[in-house]
């Protein structure tokens, strides 16, 4: 199985079983993702080797408009989607299996956690896996400590205040915060 047709089975199933091959698959280029983010996180890099790395990570060429503070995880990096000028600050995790798309112009803050990823509830079947993407629209500025959870879409020039957590869709051009996140106020 490649990275692509992973990805491609993903989008359309949403879920991974337990022990099943694109488990075991998703457990091997973990470990990919690893190495790559430990090599990121362990030692100073120029912007340039940084985005060579990142690259690396995702699969996909990453514009040199892009920066990044290390340190980054990510538990899989090829289903991160990283726009033009989008700036990530220390300490963020993606767990991108099911798909983490960032749009131009964002700023992710500092200690940001992108899950993509929920367990099946039955303790019998906690090892199976339901997948739903995070969208971040165009220019959005995400706050420090800011947790997103699956299937949420921040809409374009929204801005998620610090330690928030998402667990539902923020409109464009808004303004949101708390635990879980709610309505501030328009921009």
């Amino acid at each position: 199985m490649t990275p692509q047709e992973y990805n491609e089975y993903i989008a359309v199933h949403g879920t991974v079983i337990d022990n099943s091959p694109e488990h075991r698959f998703m457990h091997e280029a973990s470990q990919e993702a690893i190495r790559i983010t430990m090599e990121i996180n362990s030692s100073y890099h120029t912007p340039e080797e940084l985005r060579s790395l990142l690259s690396r990570l995702t699969g996909m060429e990453i514009d040199s408009s892009v920066g990044l503070f290390p340190p980054v995880y990510s538990d899989y990096g090829k289903n991160l989607h990283i726009g033009r000028n989008v700036f990530i600050n220390m300490g963020c995790k993606f767990q991108d299996q099911g798909g983490i798309f960032i749009g131009d112009g964002s700023l992710i803050g500092h200690n940001c956690v992108m899950a993509t990823i929920n367990h099946d509830p039955d303790p019998a079947k906690r090892g199976s896996m339901t997948f739903r993407p995070i969208r971040i629209g165009k220019d959005v500025w995400i706050g420090a400590n800011v947790t997103i959870t699956p299937g949420v879409t921040v809409g374009d020039g929204a801005t998620i205040a610090a330690g928030a957590v998402v667990t539902k869709d923020v409109e464009p051009r808004t303004i949101v915060g708390g635990v879980p996140a709610r309505f501030i106020k328009k921009i």
